[in-house]
């Protein structure tokens, strides 16, 4: 069928179109170059930030709902929303290496003229930060933030953080849990506790299959943050070496230092106290009811 064929609804398409409902003139007009010359690769750094930008919207998005639904103890619908999440941020984390596709000359030619513009002041990827569990209200210090800005960030920092809300589940489900005040890990008598209560969780995968899915699922969130994290270090080291940040950071020696913090310290201790013989026991049972039903 040839286009002119087709019977269009004019009337309909004057009142929303694909163009008016995605704002898509408003959007390709936010691509502004700073530098005279319009350096050939700014267009290319600029969007892929603010591509980034919008994703890290709909992350907050996802989990602010995930963390809504464990409060309503529905684990299922937490669960699929931070798979969602994490399948964002895997194409994140692949997304960045298209800046290695520029020579460190390419990234000179308009690095200039981003002082004081950094990376480090994003907002959003604070909020997703402080979101998640890893609360380090210093950073706010070192960003230039309107008054809009630093009450949002303050207002995060204030909130229950999705790793605390994941805790008052577990209390919820009977689990003698604590929960672990941000970046701060449990000890004595309150940390033994919870790390026993924790290993009950994942030495029964199959007794607590959505609660442990879930779990996994917030690893899985904080390893992904992670790989970003060493992937930025890496191309930012690629493009500019040793040099300071365009913000007055120490460039890549900072980013350095932020590819240990987690949110969920506990769930990823947690495997390395596993019982090896209750394991082999498991097994062993399973084999034998397996080898009975055979008979």
């Amino acid at each position: 069928m040839r286009d002119e064929d087709i019977n269009w609804d004019t009337s309909a398409q004057k009142r929303l179109s694909y163009n008016s409902y995605l704002k898509v003139p408003e959007l390709l007009n936010l691509q502004q170059f700073e530098t005279e010359s319009e350096a050939h690769d700014e267009l290319l750094f600029i969007i892929i930030h603010q591509a980034y930008e919008l994703w890290f919207k709909l992350i907050l998005f996802e989990l602010e709902a995930a963390a809504a639904r464990l409060d309503m103890d529905d684990v299922y619908e937490a669960t699929r929303l931070l798979e969602r999440v994490n399948k964002i941020e895997r194409l994140l984390v692949e997304q960045i290496h298209i800046l290695e596709t520029m020579t460190p000359r390419d990234f000179l030619s308009f690095r200039s003229a981003l002082n004081p513009a950094s990376g480090f002041q994003s907002i959003q990827f604070r909020e997703l930060e402080f979101l998640s569990g890893i609360r380090r209200g210093a950073v706010l210090k070192g960003i230039e933030l309107t008054d809009d800005q630093r009450e949002t960030l303050e207002r995060r920092l204030s909130e229950p953080s999705l790793r605390t809300k994941f805790y008052e589940f577990l209390q919820r489900r009977g689990f003698d849990v604590d929960i672990p005040p941000d970046d701060v890990e449990l000890d004595g008598e309150a940390g033994e506790r919870t790390y026993n209560e924790l290993r009950r969780l994942y030495e029964n995968p199959e007794k607590y299959y959505h609660i442990y899915s879930c779990a996994e699922a917030m690893v899985e969130h904080d390893q992904n943050i992670l790989q970003w994290r060493f992937h930025h270090v890496r191309v930012v080291e690629r493009l500019i070496g040793t040099k300071m940040g365009t913000g007055g950071s120490p460039g890549v020696k900072y980013l350095q230092r932020t590819i240990t913090k987690r949110a969920f310290p506990m769930l990823w201790a947690v495997r390395g106290m596993l019982n090896d013989e209750a394991f082999f026991e498991t097994e062993r049972g399973i084999t034998q009811t397996l080898d009975g039903d055979d008979a």
